[in-house]
């Protein structure tokens, strides 16, 4: 049985995953690096609610960050997340 606050986690880092932008803003990511005007760019979204959920998923660890002078790059955490996304799309793609 998983301990309580394990499950607790675990449920929270699906819902976060539930949200259709942060998918989108994931899938970018596992493109390459990207700074938040060009994922609201890409997007088609202001550069406030990209950050806002840059902040949700930099707060989960599924994203992370470096400076460089003002902008903010981001990309994903680790590997994990990448395993994350693919094992979804194999489930939904497996016939």
């Amino acid at each position: 049985m998983l301990a309580e606050p394990t499950v607790q986690q675990l449920a929270e880092i699906f819902k976060i995953l539930g949200d259709s932008t942060r998918i989108k803003i994931l899938h970018l990511l596992t493109l390459r690096e990207m700074c938040v005007c060009d994922i609201a760019k890409t997007l088609s979204m202001g550069q406030s609610a990209i950050s806002h959920q840059l902040r949700v998923l930099r707060a989960a660890r599924l994203v992370k960050f470096r400076k460089d002078g003002k902008e903010a790059w981001y990309s994903l955490d680790d590997e994990h997340v990448v395993g994350l996304m693919c094992q979804g799309l194999e489930h939904i793609n497996h016939a």
